[in-house]
């Protein structure tokens, strides 16, 4: 069973071990662009870019469109009067009561005149013409003719079927399709920038953190070694003091030097503690996360290389803001020229085919017919209240206050670089005196703790050695993180950073 349990206890120190995460400058810088927030609404913004430059490419296509649509009315559509249709109803009626009282009126002219009457009554003829036309029924045949010619003027509308096709294309719309799509380009270059920018804020920050968390390290070793030997100062004074070679004087002074150590060391812990957490937010782990940077333990902070100096001209083509704010005012030149195209004609070409039930093509026939139409479509705006005219000032006015804005921006930088550089040149020179005030403290250091343990060097000048190696080593330290991160700021200002999207 105890075998067991060792086996176990031994299989999980792997496991203890890999807790510990060792993360270098680019872990760090990768694991912040990945999981930083802002860095991901930037991209956001530039995908949105992209959809609005393939919105504006579209205008350039035909739009097609169909619809279909079916409506019930309760009444139907007459052509004729009801006056009218009343007539055509009745018509054979009407001609019947005509005819019949054409031939009374005959009978009584022919009854008046006796001669005329005993020879009409004496023809066959006569008789069987009048016979006929008093017993001929021609109401319902005309009735009947009509009401089919009422009908023919009625359309039955109760339940209407259509549908169709159209299609446009936009000839010439005064360029504003042109500008748009130059405007939208220039808003996806415009979104791609403002992401640079928040990229490489974001690769400042954490190196800033990264190393900060390098030089608190250090600088809590050198606590640690500087707070050891004042404790053994303080063992070594105590026992001279017993044996009476020192004071109770010296005594005290190394104890109060080697407290104020011990307090140094707390600050350094507890400072490198808060240093690390802050990094642990910025590359996304949890702020209680145990890690150690690739170049926390280095006993020197590693110098960089120092590239030549940029011309100007080149890093106002390579910084973000710069093509930012040109990007800005050739995006409000556009907006002007798509706004004063409101004031030109507008032709586009039209086409389409309907298709209705009932149709009319012959008739008014309760079938699906359809007819095919194209046509041109001419625009031209006359009088809108100077509305395009103020808006394209409007928009005129922006773009030169982007120029304005271009143009101190570009002074700023200007500054900005040639600051950096000057700080540049001031830390490699403070980094090359910090190294040799560190040699000749650590050779101070060295004789001062040869001759304190030999009793010929008091404990003031021992203690004095010790401050200033402590001194200088934090001073040399200084300088090497002062030149990392002016290195980052300087690729930053110059526009050098490589940016992945």
């Amino acid at each position: 069973m105890k075998r067991i349990l060792l086996m176990a206890a031994l299989s999980l120190l792997p496991l203890a071990g890999s807790a510990q995460q060792i993360l270098s400058l680019e872990d760090c810088r990768r694991m912040a662009i990945e999981g930083n927030k802002d860095l991901e609404q930037a991209r956001t913004q530039v995908e949105m870019a992209g959809y609005d430059r393939k919105i504006a490419f579209a205008n350039y296509l035909p739009q097609v469109s169909a619809i279909g649509t079916y409506q019930y009315i309760d009444k139907n559509i007459s052509l004729l009067s009801e006056n009218m249709s009343e007539t055509l109803l009745n018509a054979g009626t009407l001609l019947q009561n005509r005819l019949n009282m054409g031939m009374q009126g005959l009978q009584q002219v022919i009854m008046s005149n006796p001669i005329l009457a005993q020879e009409l009554a004496n023809s066959p003829l006569w008789q069987t013409v009048f016979k006929a036309a008093s017993s001929a029924d021609i109401a319902t045949g005309i009735n009947a003719i009509g009401a089919e010619i009422n009908n023919a003027f009625t359309v039955d509308i109760h339940n209407i079927f259509a549908g169709g096709v159209t299609l446009k294309q936009p000839v010439f719309v005064g360029g504003k399709i042109i500008n748009a799509n130059r405007v939208a380009k220039l808003a996806e270059e415009l979104a791609r920038q403002r992401y640079s920018q928040e990229y490489q804020q974001v690769v400042v920050d954490v190196d800033q953190a990264y190393w900060q968390i390098v030089s608190v390290a250090n600088k809590k070793q050198l606590a640690e070694s500087y707070a050891d030997l004042l404790h053994h100062m303080e063992k070594d004074v105590n026992i001279a003091v017993d044996e009476g070679v020192s004071t109770e004087s010296d005594a005290l002074q190394i104890k109060v030097k080697a407290n104020e150590a011990d307090m140094l060391l707390t600050k350094a812990t507890n400072g490198l503690i808060l240093a690390k957490m802050l990094l642990c937010k910025q590359i996304g782990l949890p702020l209680d996360s145990e890690i150690t940077l690739a170049d926390e333990s280095l006993g020197s902070i590693p110098v960089p290389e120092v590239a030549p100096r940029k011309d100007i001209d080149a890093v106002y083509a390579d910084r973000p803001e710069i093509r930012s704010l040109d990007l800005a005012a050739q995006i409000y030149d556009g907006k002007a020229n798509m706004i004063r195209a409101d004031m030109m004609p507008k032709v586009a070409v039209t086409a389409g085919y309907l298709v209705t039930n009932p149709n009319l093509q012959h008739g008014i026939q309760h079938k699906f017919a359809g007819t095919f139409n194209a046509g041109v479509m001419v625009e031209v705006p006359i009088f809108h209240g100077f509305e395009a005219l103020n808006k394209t000032r409007k928009a005129r006015a922006e773009a030169s206050l982007y120029r304005s804005k271009l143009e101190d921006a570009k002074n700023l930088i200007n500054l900005q670089v040639s600051q950096l550089y000057t700080q540049q040149d001031e830390a490699q020179k403070r980094l090359v005196m910090a190294e040799s005030n560190l040699k000749n403290a650590e050779e101070n250091l060295r004789k001062a703790t040869i001759g304190f343990e030999a009793g010929v060097v008091d404990a003031n000048t021992a203690l004095a050695a010790h401050t200033a190696w402590l001194q200088a080593h934090s001073e040399y330290i200084d300088a090497g993180v002062e030149l990392q991160m002016n290195k980052t700021n300087l690729q930053k200002a110059e526009g050098e950073m490589n940016v992945e999207l």
